[in-house]
């Protein structure tokens, strides 16, 4: 390969990467839930009698959840913690009231809490469903901030979507308030939304490991307490 050709190999391949990296628009959930997991998402239909029996059920969970965690109150220096602490009492409620619902289960039978999504359900008709439970407060409501996100398991198994199924939202208000005579975070309204007609954008990055990076021919200086 001569210089002139390694120049333009080098200049191609720059433009390239530098595609790559830019974030990809406007991709539909479901589109990209298919891609990771092999799973369909199942719109939810209002005129469905079995997905009105799952909406009520929501419902009735949600509103026993907001009001157990509003007199329990949640406890958590960080209020962007408080998600993950209303799980579980969207979980106790929704089997409260019947229904089977637990964390999700990998492709390898390991049931999994951390990523997306929060808890499966198995509804009245024997029916898979996601649930991700989220929070928001009135100055968070309608901005830009990054709220629903996730990425692939390491391993194609290791995912936590496995079923065909509908997935949806369950989002709590959040205020502060004291309880126990500690502040605490409580839930005061909540919004049941379906996601399959969600839109969004997958971001790449690059990325490296600490092997990769402290390299003993890169290091330029180093030092310690004499």
């Amino acid at each position: 390969m001569t210089n002139r050709e390694q120049e333009r190999y080098i200049k191609e391949l720059e433009k390239t990467i530098s595609q790559f990296l830019k974030p990809l628009k406007n991709i539909p959930f479901k589109i990209a839930i298919k891609a990771m997991s092999g799973c369909d998402v199942i719109p939810f239909d209002k005129n469905n009698p079995n997905d009105e029996q799952l909406l009520e059920d929501l419902i009735a969970a949600t509103k026993i959840a907001t009001k157990n965690a509003n007199e329990r109150g949640i406890f958590t220096r960080r209020e962007n913690e408080v998600g993950n602490h209303i799980e579980p009492f969207m979980i106790e409620a929704l089997n409260q009231i019947g229904l089977i619902a637990n964390k999700p289960e990998t492709k390898e039978g390991r049931k999994k809490a951390v990523g997306y999504p929060d808890i499966f359900l198995k509804d009245r008709n024997g029916r898979p469903n996601y649930i991700e439970c989220k929070t928001y407060n009135e100055r968070n409501y309608q901005t830009t901030q990054r709220s629903f996100y996730f990425s692939p398991a390491e391993r194609p198994t290791d995912f936590k979507v496995i079923y065909d199924a509908r997935h949806l939202v369950v989002s709590f208000k959040i205020e502060r308030a004291e309880r126990e005579g500690k502040r605490s975070f409580i839930p005061v309204f909540w919004k049941i939304f379906s996601t399959d007609s969600l839109i969004g954008q997958i971001k790449h990055e690059f990325n490296s490991t600490n092997k990769q990076m402290y390299r003993d021919e890169a290091l330029l200086a180093e030092g310690g307490i004499r």
